[in-house]
């Protein structure tokens, strides 16, 4: 389970990029903080994994 937690963390972040990449070749400011939101929430994902690992060993 923690695999697939952890690449749906690379995938949000990933497709935050690439939205906040787009909105600023656009000039979507809008665009531009929902890739920010996304790559945020893909990192939170992704601190809370490594957190399990932590304790997990």
């Amino acid at each position: 389970m923690a695999g697939n937690e952890k690449s749906k963390s690379k995938l949000e972040q990933a497709k935050g990029k690439a939205k906040e990449a787009a909105g600023r070749a656009v000039g979507n400011e809008r665009m531009t903080a929902e890739g920010r939101a996304e790559q945020a929430k893909g990192d939170a994902r992704q601190a809370k994994e490594k957190g399990k690992d932590i304790f997990r060993d």
